[in-house]
């Protein structure tokens, strides 16, 4: 996927081994039975959402269920039979912070807005989980409030953001820097990036 995306995208190439290494986090972070956290504003807000539909349902895959599942959710309900479970996909877990509008709508007028997404982390983090946090500037005070929180909890930090890089550059654990400045032209590269993360996580954990 990943030479995929280089021959496709040849401005990449020097985005190469942070783009691996964040899969292989995600990767890590599934095996270990953590799930995801992301965050942006405006274009970056909708690309959390596009990464969580890319994760959560098939991608490239269908993700059938095995037969071993199939067979236990069965026997724990007898109301699920075969056209359910035919129908349904093998999912990995990830939560677009921005998307908790009633939990963030209060605390941004309640609190403080530089935090909306400090605290719905707060709340969800656990041990193994990872933040994904995009900021084509790498400088979006709520994501940042994040990032802090995510760092006081031991949660990796995946950033995506411009070339320059931002606060984000340091302070995220990984993070892919797409060599644009201008905001729609950084927005246009980060979504190949993150379609061969999820496209690689996904190959990983679905082999049918």
């Amino acid at each position: 996927m990943l030479n995929e995306l280089i021959n496709r995208y040849p401005v990449l190439e020097q985005c190469r081994e942070d783009i691996k290494n964040a899969t292989n986090t995600v990767i890590d972070c599934y095996e270990n039975g953590g799930k995801l956290l992301l965050c942006g504003n405006g274009g970056s807000c909708a690309d959390c959402d596009h990464i969580v539909g890319e994760l959560m349902k098939g991608f490239l895959k269908q993700r059938p269920l095995g037969e071993q599942q199939k067979s236990d959710m069965k026997g724990r309900c007898a109301l699920a039979d075969d056209e359910l479970l035919n129908k349904l996909q093998g999912g990995l877990p990830a939560i677009a912070l921005p998307s908790i509008t009633a939990l963030n709508s209060a605390f941004c007028n309640d609190v403080d807005p530089e935090l909306i997404y400090a605290q719905p982390l707060m709340s969800l983090a656990k041990e193994k989980d990872v933040l994904i946090a995009i900021s084509t500037s790498g400088n979006s005070k709520n994501v940042f409030g994040a990032v802090k929180v995510a760092k006081a909890l031991g949660i990796k930090v995946i950033g995506l953001t411009g070339k320059t890089g931002g606060k984000l550059k340091t302070a995220a654990d990984i993070c892919i820097c797409a060599p644009e400045t201008e905001t729609y032209k950084i927005q246009e590269l980060h979504l190949p990036i993150y379609h061969c993360i999820c496209a690689s996580v996904e190959e990983h954990f679905f082999k049918i």
